[in-house]
């Protein structure tokens, strides 16, 4: 009874996106309790049947880390439940900057974070756009990590296009950590390169030290994986526009917009913001230049793909 039947469930990080998934899928979100008890631990349950089926749990893990002690017990109940396989579904998965032992006595998160999963009983993982792709080692278990760009190329094609009909384009990247990003944009957009030598100073300090490319007379696209405080978005963004760009495009896949990130890009320095919806942003009503693109049909044709044996990384194909 109910073996292999697909199923998906909501957590508390990103009940929008989850709800758009499902209906990509062509299904309702499945029945689940979140509550809280008066000090502040979660209490979760599954209220409908979950023996032998094939379980999603959507559930990014941005701030705050009752986001990844949810999941983990959301991971605990499936299992107990006795669900066949349990996939989880992250779309933006928290703690992948601390992935490796850059100093003493430091922690490498990302591997705790991954650990904490795994151990809970987690099948298999899916995220978009892993900071580091490495993290993928970090697990015993399979992890798809599914490109942001098929997301976001198809929306900056058609911004490009209306913005000018000449080939005055230009992707510029904010630090060398993005330069194979970057590449891949340039290449499928048909744009020149350029990119910014960056010297970080402390955590979300940094400091513009050089700009190899040229960016007179360009239309720039500033392309990152994450957008944090938009300390070092905004500050490419005033580097490419001293150096003579006509208007300047910013886009990354998460959109985490700590401290006073949008005030920083609802500057004049900056012309348009895209960002996909892999982080909740409905409280986000104050900057028009923002536009907010949907993840819910990849991360859906993933969920289809994964559930009846097909391959995911066919998927890749279509930006490699």
């Amino acid at each position: 009874m109910g073996k292999y039947v697909k199923k998906i469930f909501a957590g508390s990080s990103n009940p929008q996106l989850a709800t758009k998934i499902a209906a990509e899928c062509g299904v309702s979100l499945g029945e689940l309790s979140i509550k809280r008890f008066s000090d502040g631990e979660i209490w979760v349950k599954f209220e409908e049947n979950l023996r032998g089926n094939d379980v999603y749990l959507v559930q990014s893990t941005n701030a705050p880390a009752d986001n990844i002690i949810e999941l983990a017990l959301l991971i605990d109940a499936a299992k107990r439940a006795s669900a066949q396989r349990i996939n989880v579904i992250m779309p933006y998965f928290g703690y992948s900057r601390q992935d490796r032992k850059d100093e003493p006595r430091v922690p490498i998160s990302a591997k705790v974070m991954m650990d904490i999963f795994i151990k809970a009983g987690a099948d298999r993982v899916v995220t978009m756009d892993l900071h580091s792709t490495q993290i993928q080692g970090f697990s015993s278990k399979p992890v798809d990590n599914i490109y942001g760009s098929l997301v976001l190329m198809p929306e900056l094609e058609k911004h490009f296009k209306d913005l000018s009909s000449d080939d005055n384009f230009t992707v510029l990247i904010p630090d060398m950590g993005s330069s194979k990003l970057g590449q891949s944009y340039a290449k499928r957009l048909g744009m020149s390169f350029a990119l910014i030598d960056k010297r970080r100073n402390a955590h979300n300090q940094s400091e513009v030290v050089s700009v190899v490319g040229e960016l007179k007379n360009q239309h720039v696209l500033i392309i990152d994986d994450m957008i944090d405080t938009a300390g070092t978005i905004s500050n490419a963004a005033k580097v490419a526009k001293e150096k003579g760009a006509l208007s300047v495009t910013v886009a990354a896949t998460h959109g985490i917009l700590s401290s006073n990130a949008i005030e920083k890009l609802s500057d004049d320095i900056v012309d348009s913001i895209f960002i996909t919806d892999t982080i909740d942003m409905s409280h986000i009503n104050n900057c028009e230049k923002l536009k907010t693109i949907s993840s819910a049909k990849i991360f859906a044709e993933t969920i289809n793909r994964i559930h009846s044996g097909e391959s995911v990384s066919q998927l890749f194909r279509k930006v490699t």
